[in-house]
């Protein structure tokens, strides 16, 4: 039974695997890369290694892959962009490495099962979840800590980097552009006016509003 569920789960693996390079659009890319790293957590599993699985799951396929996508969707790219191939001896090339890896894998595969050899000894325990809960908390507690206090300053270290820019002043306005405001939005201190203004460029709704518009960022205020 573990058989079968490791050749289809191989099988899933490489046929997402395979998408991930064949998709023209990379956000089809990305969600068969998804694909790849869940079925790569269902053979974990078969091979008695739940933790692995469920990192495997919530670190690669929830948090690195989410931030991908949120990088492919923020850059708006739709498709690849096709251009002459200049190195086309990489195809055979591929192809052969290719055969090469796939005949490695079967003989390692047959050699296994000829050979009917067991490893001595119990089984181990090191992908159980008790095992490494048991490890992490007792023998590995000085490095999991300073882990995680260089965790914290980097995130402490980009906050800082973040808020290093120059903060307007308590008088500064800022215009944007291609809007439609309300003139007592500009005019906080006047009366009210709800008359729409609208405007096409940062330059035209400082104009409309009579806020003096600097279209170098350094000398405003």
């Amino acid at each position: 039974m573990s058989a079968i569920l490791f050749i289809l789960f191989a099988g899933l693996a490489i046929g997402c695997a395979v998408a991930v390079v064949a998709q023209r659009n990379p956000l089809y890319s990305a969600i068969s890369l998804i694909g790849v790293f869940v079925a790569l957590a269902a053979i974990y599993v078969t091979l008695a290694a739940p933790f692995i699985a469920a990192v495997q799951v919530i670190v690669y396929a929830g948090a690195i892959m989410v931030l991908v996508i949120f990088v492919i969707m923020l850059l708006n790219v739709e498709q690849e962009e096709r251009r002459r191939k200049r190195l086309g001896f990489l195809v055979p090339v591929a192809i052969g490495m290719a055969a090469i890896l796939i005949a490695e894998t079967a003989f390692i595969i047959y050699s296994v099962q000829v050979s009917g050899a067991k490893p001595p000894g119990p089984t181990s325990d090191v992908g159980l979840t008790h095992s490494i809960g048991v490890n992490l908390f007792t023998t590995y507690l000085l490095p999991f800590e300073v882990t995680s206090i260089l965790l914290l300053m980097a995130i402490v270290g980009a906050m800082s980097l973040a808020r290093q820019g120059k903060l307007l002043s308590a008088t500064a306005r800022v215009v944007p552009g291609a809007q439609v405001l309300a003139m007592d939005i500009a005019r906080p201190h006047g009366e009210e006016d709800l008359t729409a203004v609208e405007a096409d460029t940062t330059a035209e709704s400082a104009h409309l509003m009579g806020v003096e518009f600097q279209s170098d960022p350094e000398e405003r205020e």
